[in-house]
């Protein structure tokens, strides 16, 4: 049975190898809820070896209850078992029975060693109680968290992902053929006249002369008749 009001914790077990185990880790979790997280290790390390003792010493059962109480900046480990006989503390030679990383076999000297003090005292007839004291003023708790407003407790939005911009691909930029620079024709010019080349060593022919169009001669004038009959008479012996 475990219970808890108002940071007070009780279990009740046999004091059995198994059975430690498993109050070791109640333990380590009861101090974490409680926020005592620098008391963890030497509160469960101290809980093991009173436990240790009852398994071994204890008559005429193993039957035990762990306490642990936390009030005014001090946890006090308490474990109550059946029988009425108080422990001894051993002397160092017999604690260094145990190896130098046992986590039991050490009895109350190790108990001494990691609290700041300890104790045992009778429980009526039948029982006995020992506990150690720890104290909680030299390690800072951490905090108590703050509740939520209803305002943090609305789901953050997913982050929006920002795509870079796509860059629009260069224009291929076709160069047109430059237009043939227009020629301005002037009239038409009659073609040169072919030239025929003479074979070699053939004299060069006179040039052609343009000979003109003759113009018709005008008739000459008859000789007068008259002429002719003086001749006539001439002509007759006298």
């Amino acid at each position: 049975m475990i219970s808890h009001p108002n940071r007070h914790c009780t279990v009740e077990l046999q004091a059995l190898p198994s059975r430690i185990g498993q109050v070791r880790r109640i333990v380590s979790a009861q101090l974490r809820y409680w926020r005592l997280d620098p008391l963890i290790d030497r509160a469960a390390l101290g809980v093991t070896e009173l436990l240790s003792n009852v398994h071994r010493h204890a008559r005429p059962d193993k039957s035990c209850v762990v306490e642990l109480e936390f009030q005014s900046d001090r946890l006090t480990v308490s474990v109550r078992d059946r029988d009425p006989r108080l422990p001894v503390v051993a002397d160092s030679a017999g604690a260094s029975d145990a190896g130098p990383l046992a986590t039991c076999g050490r009895g109350l000297v190790m108990v001494a060693a990691v609290s700041e003090s300890w104790g045992c005292r009778p429980d009526g007839e039948d029982g006995k109680v020992v506990w150690f004291a720890l104290s909680a003023t030299a390690a800072p708790r951490p905090p108590a968290p703050k509740p939520l407003r209803a305002a943090e407790l609305r789901p953050e939005p997913a982050p929006l992902t920002v795509q870079p911009p796509v860059r629009a691909p260069e224009p291929v930029v076709v160069h047109a053929p430059a237009p043939e620079p227009s020629v301005a024709h002037g009239p038409a010019r009659s073609p040169e006249p072919a030239v025929a080349h003479a074979p070699a060593g053939t004299p060069a022919p006179e040039p052609a002369l343009a000979h003109a169009a003759a113009e018709p001669l005008a008739p000459e004038p008859a000789p007068p008749v008259v002429a002719a009959a003086a001749s006539a008479t001439s002509a007759v012996p006298g």
